[in-house]
């Protein structure tokens, strides 16, 4: 099973999409400065998240989420 999840930077308007196996060590990764772009932004907090089969179809769904359409969704969650 993959996970694809959405991070919202706590202390800045910062946002990360990624996937995983795990979302529980993925997330620890991220806080403790183990991802170059993440590690400027922690703490993160996990505030979306999807499950899929395998990992391309979530790596589908994470590349669609990085074009303009895809953006307008996560807008959509951000607002929420």
């Amino acid at each position: 099973m993959y996970y694809l999840y959405i991070l919202k930077s706590v202390n800045s308007p910062k946002s990360y999409v990624g996937i995983t196996d795990n979302l529980e060590r993925r997330l620890e990764q991220h806080n403790q400065g183990n991802s170059f772009y993440t590690k400027r932004y922690a703490p993160w907090l996990i505030i979306h998240n999807e499950k899929y089969k395998n990992r391309d179809e979530a790596r589908k769904r994470e590349k669609y989420l990085k074009t303009a359409v895809g953006r307008k969704f996560l807008k959509q969650i951000f607002e929420n």
